[in-house]
C-alpha cells in the first residue's frame, strides 16, 4: 500500500527544544540504568537530525552530551563525543533516510545508536576496564523499535488536516 507523502508543515523551534528538553527529562528518571530502556536524547538527536538538520546540528548534541556527561557522572565529554558522531551521521543520511518507509528508517538508526554506544563502551572500557556485558546493546535495539512511534508522535504537530477547511490559507 503506496500512501502519499503529504507535505509537512513547518516545525516551530520552540517544538524542537521542548522535545529536546523531554528527552533529557526522560533520560534524568531513574530508570535510566535498566537493562533495555533507550537513550531518549539520542533517538531524538538522530530525529530531528534526520528531520531537521539545519535546526538541530552538531553543537546542540555536543551541549546535549556534555549535560548528560554531568548527570550520569561519566567522563566529562563520554557522552558529548558519542552525540555529535550520532548527529554527524544523521545529517549525513538524512536525505536519504527520508526517502525509505518507516521501518527501513528504523534499520538505518539501528546501527546509528549502536555506534554512538560502542564509542560509550570504548570510552568507558579504557577508563575502567569494565566491560558491562553484551545487554548493554539492548538498548539500541528497544531505541530502534522505538522509531515509528517516535516518528509518528513528533511529526503530528506538523500534519495538515485531513478534512482541509477551504476558508484557511493552509
Amino acid at each position: 500500500m503506496n500512501r502519499p507523502h503529504y507535505i509537512l508543515l513547518p516545525v516551530s523551534p520552540l517544538f524542537i527544544a521542548f522535545s529536546l528538553f523531554c528527552a533529557f527529562l526522560f533520560n534524568l528518571l531513574p530508570w535510566g540504568h535498566f537493562i533495555g530502556v533507550p537513550d531518549f536524547v539520542a533517538l531524538l538527536l538522530v530525529f530531528w537530525g534526520v528531520h531537521q538538520p539545519r535546526k538541530v546540528g552538531i553543537g546542540t548534541a555536543f551541549v546535549l552530551g556534555l549535560l548528560m556527561d554531568v548527570h550520569d557522572a561519566t567522563l566529562l565529554g563520554e557522552n558529548a563525543l558519542a552525540y555529535t558522531l550520532l548527529s554527524y551521521f544523521a545529517i549525513m543520511l538524512h536525505r536519504r533516510m527520508l526517502w525509505f518507509p518507516i521501518w527501513t528508517q528504523a534499520m538505518h538508526v539501528f546501527p546509528l545508536l549502536l555506534m554512538a554506544q560502542s564509542v560509550q563502551l570504548v570510552v568507558r572500557f579504557f577508563v575502567s576496564g569494565k566491560f558491562p556485558g553484551w545487554f548493554y546493546f539492548i538498548e539500541s535495539v528497544v531505541a530502534a523499535v522505538l522509531w515509528p512511534l517516535t516518528t509518528w508522535l513528533l511529526l503530528a504537530p506538523q500534519r495538515r488536516a485531513v478534512d482541509r477547511d477551504h476558508t484557511r490559507p493552509i
